[in-house]
Order: structure tokens, then sequence, then C-alpha cells
């Protein structure tokens, strides 16, 4: 189809010159003489006869209004009559033909600019029938009043009636064929797709409407269909078809090639001769209102000059960087823009004029609008394809997404939701209704750490699961919300008001004391939890779960294994604690901080063997306070450690200044002073600052203390200390979960037993009789010393006498006092005991 085209758009560009060759089209603007006159006038025939015509072409003078052509009378001897005057079309006020004839005849023709209708010729003409031959005249003058510029004429002809026939019909074909291809070409962009259109589909689509309007009207062939639209009305429409031309076109290449091929400055540049163009059409539709015609037409001339070199920068660089739809450009635009280029030459009379050109423009335009179809239908394409990866590549990853937002959010060993879902879920329940009543509870599994030194890791690990499980279950019930905050902490979020909150509340209760089995190992459940209520306790999401870790810790404090509900009295508690922290400061300076000594007896012969240093705090405003009254203060991160530091210094001061009477000095450590690389150096180095032996200080740790989070760090610490000399004890034996094993790796050499287990003794129905000979007969078979603790009377010294234990401590046998001389007497010290 497209060879076909191009052989009968190259057949018609060749019939004109074929024809011309046999004088039946006269070229007349090249041989013809020039003439002006000023006034506005219509001249008579003699006043045109008497103008200084001159064959030389000299410049145009200034204030002209008509400007005659005298046609060379000898060029028109082979026109036969009938034949006809071709004029191109200008912008004039006016156009006159004055015809002389041998015999004296003047035949003369006025028209105004709005009086052409029936001289419009397809071809972008203005057609005058001549009746006589060419023979029979002496002479032809063709004037304009107010023409733009002769220079803008771009032919001016002789043919006869046949050719005349033969030219309209050649541009009535021409421009059937190049409407037909450039409204196909239309239809095709338009049915391509339907939907969202891309910008350089939009910016071609323009400018086949725009190509076709001017195709249409610079040939006239939009007269026969709107009769009138020829002569200068047509010039100064073509003006802003050509202006937006050049802007549809620059818009479209810039869109057209791949993006990021161009750079930035030829993309802007491009822009800007665009619009240019545009406006310069525009103001060159204005004849001479702002601007000189002349100099308008050269100005779109160099606008399209100047995009038609961008565009070829632009192919340049596209090429170079691997384009393939500007093959495609180049295909259908290099021959538009060759013959731009040739017409703007024609226009600055550097070339020929003649139809030649504008024959072959059309015939390039329609040829242009198959090739670049097929260019916005290959880029079309490749958009498609690359919108439908991008479709695809948003749906994988909107599905990543979620999957990582899902991984995000979920704990990876139990595939509950994890701290972060935690935080969203309790600001979700909070934000769906401040007056909507939930419970959170936060759950700690006791002795976790136990489980992962006894069975190992793997064994901790698959508790965690196990716990998960159930938690998940008792949550599911009911639309709860489990999750796992890291470690051994869990929290479940409950709705649905009381009824929801109690239930939740005992099976939790139904899991402590459950069995866990893992591989030929039994564990007993048991878990710490602290509950809060929205909004009673809080309204915030971080006020409730402080509130709810306070219930917790209390938790943790009354003994494990059990839940508790917030109440005020703990923020009360905690504030006081708070309070205490700051006193502590002064307290240290003012030596208020006291230790109370108690003997621990031989009973063999009553002699006493040790004390054991028991805190006090001499408050200013509360009185005489106990260890368990501000117990938080010596845990505290910032305080706790200074506090202690400041016991063990008042500690060995008292054994350099009484060692002797005291002979050893039993003080109770914490995890954070024994916790740490140099912990033991640092006691050490204390005990040498003070001159005291390491044999005279016995250090008592809790259970809690050497199973703790910071276990590994404090057994390493007590080895160090055990091995310098510093005896060891294990304070509260049977309250807590020690074992063999921990008896094994940790260096005690003597073991407390608590007193809880010594006050049961008389009550024959208890088990304690059998529980304390157990541990005395476990700590002899270990060889290691034993200490009863909280003895008060008679009968329980003698049971103890039975059942072996040799070392005692309590009331029986000495109340905790200061230390006086020879007996107790008031000395700032402090320790974590009762």
């Amino acid at each position: 189809m497209v060879g076909k085209v191009i052989r009968i758009l190259t057949t018609l560009l060749a019939i004109p010159l074929s024809i011309g060759t046999a004088r039946a089209i006269v070229p007349l603007l090249g041989t013809a003489c020039v003439a002006y006159a000023t006034s506005a006038a219509i001249p008579t025939d003699r006043q045109v006869t008497d103008l200084p015509f001159s064959c030389s072409r000299a410049p145009r003078p200034r204030n002209i209004r008509w400007t005659w052509l005298r046609i060379a009378p000898e060029q028109l001897r082979s026109l036969p009559r009938g034949w006809r005057l071709q004029v191109d079309q200008t912008r004039f006020d006016r156009v006159m033909l004055i015809t002389v004839t041998q015999d004296g005849t003047v035949r003369h023709t006025t028209r105004s600019w709005s009086d052409l209708a029936d001289i419009g010729t397809p071809g972008g003409v203005l057609t005058f029938p001549i009746a006589d031959a060419g023979t029979s005249i002496r002479g032809m003058y063709l004037g304009f009043d107010k023409v733009d510029d002769l220079s803008l004429v771009r032919s001016i002809t002789g043919m006869t009636s046949m050719e005349a026939a033969r030219t309209r019909d050649r541009w009535l074909i021409l421009m059937g064929l190049f409407s037909g291809t450039l409204l196909s070409a239309f239809a095709y962009n338009v049915m391509i797709d339907r939907g969202r259109r891309f910008p350089f589909q939009r910016w071609y689509l323009a400018w086949i409407k725009i190509a076709l309007v001017y195709g249409l009207a610079w040939s006239n062939v939009g007269g026969v269909l709107f009769p009138g639209l020829v002569g200068p009305l047509v010039v100064c429409i073509d003006y802003i078809l050509v202006g937006a031309l050049v802007a549809a076109g620059g818009m479209f290449f810039l869109s057209l090639v791949e993006d990021r091929l161009l750079p930035r400055w030829l993309q802007l540049a491009g822009r800007c001769l665009a619009w240019t163009g545009l406006v310069v059409g525009l103001l060159g539709a204005t004849k001479d209102l702002l601007f000189p015609a002349i100099l308008m037409d050269r100005l779109l001339n160099f606008a399209v000059m100047a995009s038609a070199i961008m565009a070829f920068m632009g192919i340049a660089y596209a090429i170079r960087r691997g384009s393939r739809v500007v093959w495609f450009y180049v295909i259908g635009w290099g021959p538009v823009i060759a013959i731009f280029a040739l017409r703007v030459l024609r226009n600055l009379g550097l070339f020929p004029q003649g139809d030649a050109l504008d024959i072959a423009m059309f015939a390039a335009l329609a040829f242009e609008a198959i090739i670049l179809s097929l260019a916005t239908s290959d880029r079309f394409r490749a958009l498609c394809n690359e919108l439908e990866l991008a479709r695809q590549s948003r749906e994988w990853g909107l599905i990543e997404a979620e999957k990582m937002r899902s991984a995000a959010l979920t704990d990876p060993l139990t595939g509950l939701g994890n701290r972060a879902a935690f935080q969203n879920t309790l600001q979700g329940f909070v934000a769906s209704g401040r007056d909507t009543p939930f419970t959170l509870f936060l759950i700690d599994i006791d002795h976790l750490k136990d489980v992962n030194d006894r069975l190992g890791h793997a064994a901790g690990d698959a508790m965690l699961c196990h716990i998960a499980t159930r938690l998940a279950a008792v949550a599911a019930k009911g639309g709860a919300i489990a999750v796992r905050l890291g470690g051994d902490e869990f929290a479940i979020v409950a709705a649905e008001g009381e009824d929801q909150s109690t239930r939740i509340e005992n099976e939790l209760m139904l899991i402590q004391g459950a069995m866990w089995r893992h591989g030929e190992e039994r564990r007993a459940l048991s878990l710490s939890i602290g509950s809060a209520r929205c909004p009673r306790d809080g309204r915030e999401p971080d006020l409730l779960y402080r509130n709810a870790d306070l219930a917790l810790y209390q938790a943790k404090r009354l003994g494990r294994s059990l839940h508790h509900r917030y109440d005020a009295m703990l923020r009360t508690l905690l504030e006081v604690s708070t309070t205490f922290a700051s006193d502590a400061e002064v307290a240290m300076q003012r030596q208020e901080f006291l230790l109370y000594l108690q003997p621990i007896v031989d009973l063999r012969d009553d002699s006493v063997i040790g004390y054991e240093g028991l805190l006090r705090w001499q408050h200013p405003k509360h009185g005489l306070l106990i260890p368990s009254q501000f117990a938080d203060i010596l845990v505290e991160e910032r305080i706790g450690p200074r506090v202690q530091d400041h016991v063990l210094d008042i500690a060995l001061r008292l054994l350099r200044d009484h060692g002797g009477d005291i002979r050893r000095l039993s003080v109770n450590f914490t995890s954070a002073q024994l916790s740490g690389p140099v912990a033991a150096k640092r006691v050490l180095a204390r005990m040498a600052h003070f001159g005291v032996s390491p044999n005279a200080l016995c250090i008592e740790v809790t259970e809690g203390v050497m199973l703790g989070r910071a276990a590994d760090g404090v057994v390493g610490t007590l080895h160090a200390l055990h091995d310098a000399g510093v005896r060891i004890a294990l304070d509260d034996f049977g309250t807590g979960y020690a074992s063999l094993s921990h008896l094994r790796q940790v260096p005690v050499d003597t073991i407390k037993i608590d007193r809880s287990f010594i006050a049961a003794l008389e009550r024959a129905s208890d088990s304690a009789e059998e529980i304390v000979r157990a541990i005395i007969g476990l700590a002899h078979g270990l060889g290691k010393d034993v200490v009863a603790e909280g003895v008060e009377n008679e009968a329980q010294m003698n049971i103890l006498l039975e059942l072996g234990c040799r070392y005692v401590q309590g009331y029986r046998f000495g109340r905790p006092n200061p230390w006086r001389g020879a007996s107790p007497e008031p000395i700032a010290m402090s320790a974590t005991g009762a």
C-alpha cells in the first residue's frame, strides 16, 4: 500500500515538469517589471501604464499602497485564447488586472480580498481567465493594494485552459490522497488505544489534525467545501497553522523518544523552539499590525529551520544512545524536514519558485503520516509492555510488601505478633473509642533462664513456642490478640468488657503449674502476670503499658506465678520509690544508712562465728526503714550501684576497725555488683584498699541473683572472688529454683535455709522437717556448711540439733543491733538483707 502511494505521488511530481517543457505552462514572475504607487485610490489605466517600471527589482520604497507588475508580452505569445493567469495567494486588500490588446482595447478586473471565492483554484492560486490569445496582447499589468511583499509571492504563471484543468485535477487527486492518508492515520491512532493516551499519541493526533487543515487550506481545496476560504484569509490561517505544526511536531518528537535519552538542555531548547514557532505564527497572521509581514515570515522560516536542526541533534543523541523508535522518525520526518528546508530556501529567494516543492511537501507529509503511525504503534506497544511489566512488578511489589509488612509485624520464633504489632494493636484499641473498655495483660515466663541453662536454648525456644500456642488459644476464643514483646515477655489485649477479661484471667491461671515436657524432662509452667484496664487505669497507650508493667513487677515481687491487677497504690509506691532514690543521694553524704549486725551462732558451743550485716535507713522524715521499704532503689540502674558501693566501703571499714571482734561479716550483694568483667577486681581492690583479708568477708547471694538474666557474669565473678578467698553463701535456699546442678556450678561455701521452713518446723502437719532434713543432707553431702535463718525459740533449736544443723541465726540468739565496740554500735552501712 505504501509503495503504491509513493508511485502515484512520484508520478504526480513528474507531470508538471514534462508539461512545462511543452510550454503549456509559462512562468511569468521572473520576467515581470515592478512599479509602485502611493495613492490608495484605484488608478486609471493610463496612470498604470505611465508608471516608471523597473526590471531590476530595486528595494521597495516606504509608504507604498499599490505594487504593480508589468508582464512581458513576448512571454504570452504561445498561449491560445481562453488561457488562464494563475497568481500565488498572498495578502492584499485589493487586486487589479489590466489587459491592453493590440487594437487598444483595455480590459480590467478589480477584486477585494473578500471577493475571491470564484477565482480560488486548487493548488493555492487565484485564477484569472484571459479571453484574448497571447499574440493579441500588447500589455498586461497586475496590481496589488497593500500587498505583503513581492518576495512572498511564490509564482505567477500563464497556462492553457486544458493544462489549468489538469493542474486543478492533479491537486484534487493529491489532496484527496493526502487527506485520506492523514484521516486513516488519525483513525488508526485513535483506535489503537481508546483508553488513557500517552503524550506522544496526543501530540501526534494534534499534528495530524493541524497538517490536514493546513493542506486543505493552503491548497484551496478547503474552499470547495467552504467558499470564500481563499486568498489573503487563507494566508493568515496558514501562518497560524505553520506555527502550530512547528509546535506540535517539536513536542511530538520530544515525547516520542524514550525517556532519559535526550539531554535536559536539548529537551528545554526543543520546547522553547516549539512554542516560539507557535507565537511567531500567531504574530505573522496579524499582517503588519505589530511587525512587518516580511520580518514575521522570515522569523517563521527561521523557527522551522531551528526546529529542524534541533530535531537532527535529537536524532543523533537518540541513535547514539540506542533508541529504536527514532529510526521511524528519521524515515518519516526526514523527507518532510528536507522539503521544508528547501521551501524555506525558496522563500528566502535562494531556490526557484514552482509547484514541485509544494506537491512534494504534501506527498512527504502523507508518507510521514503512514511511517509515524507505525512509529506510534511501535512505541505504544513498547509502552504497553512496559506498563504491563510495571503492573506485574507493582503487583509483585505489593505481595512482597505485604510479606515484608507481615514479617515486620510477626515474631519469627512463635508466629505471634511482635512488639511493633503490639504497638499498632494497642493504638488501634485506644483510637477505636476512648470509652470502650479493654484490658492489657503483660505476661513474663518465670525462670526461663534456668531452662536455657539446664536444657539448652533449643528447650527454651520450645517452651516459648508452647506457651505462645497456649496464649494464642486463650486469646482466639474471645477475639483478643496475643503478641510476643521479646525474650520471655508476652502480652494479650482483650476487649469486650469485664466478662472477656475475667475469662482470659481464669484461663491464664489454668496455665500456671501445668506440666510441660521436653524430651525426658518435665517442668511446671510459671507465669507472672500484670494487667491494666482502659480507660480506668489509663487512656493513653504508653500510660496503660507502664501501669500494666507496674502490676507485673508487683507480681514478681510477691513471689511470681500469680496475677496482679494494677491499682493506684502501685503508682504511689513508685513515686515513693522515686522520692527515695532522690533522697538516697543525700543519705549517703549524711551517713543515714546504718548497718545492724545479727550474730551467727555455732550450736555446739554457743560461740559467735560471725555476723550478717542487715541494712537500715535512718530517714529524717520516715524514721528507721528496713530494706523491703526501699528495696527498689537498690536495684535502680542509676543510684543502686552507687548505694551498694557505698555499703561495701562501710562494711570493709567496719572489718578494718573491728575485724578481730566480728571475725567474719556476711553482706548481701546484688547482681549489679557482681556482673561485668571487672566486678571481681573492683571488690578485691576495695578490700585491698581497706586492708581487709578476703576470708573476713562473706558474700550472700539469693537464688534470684544466681539465676537471673546476668547469671553467666555473676557466676564468673563469684568464682574469681572465691578463688581469692572470699566466702560465698546462698541465701534463702529452698524458696526458688536452685538445683543440684546450680550448686555444682556456683562456688557456694554455705547454704542458708529460708526462715519460712524454720517457722514451720513445729507444725506436725507440714512437711517442713523433711525438707530441712533433705537440705541439710544435701549440703553436708556436698561438703558445705548450713545456716538456719529465723530461729526464734528453743523448740526450733532442738529440732535443728537433731537434724544435724550446726549453725543458726535468729532472734533466739540476738536481734540485729548497731555495733558498739565489743557489741554492735551505730555505724553507717548498707546491705539488702532484712
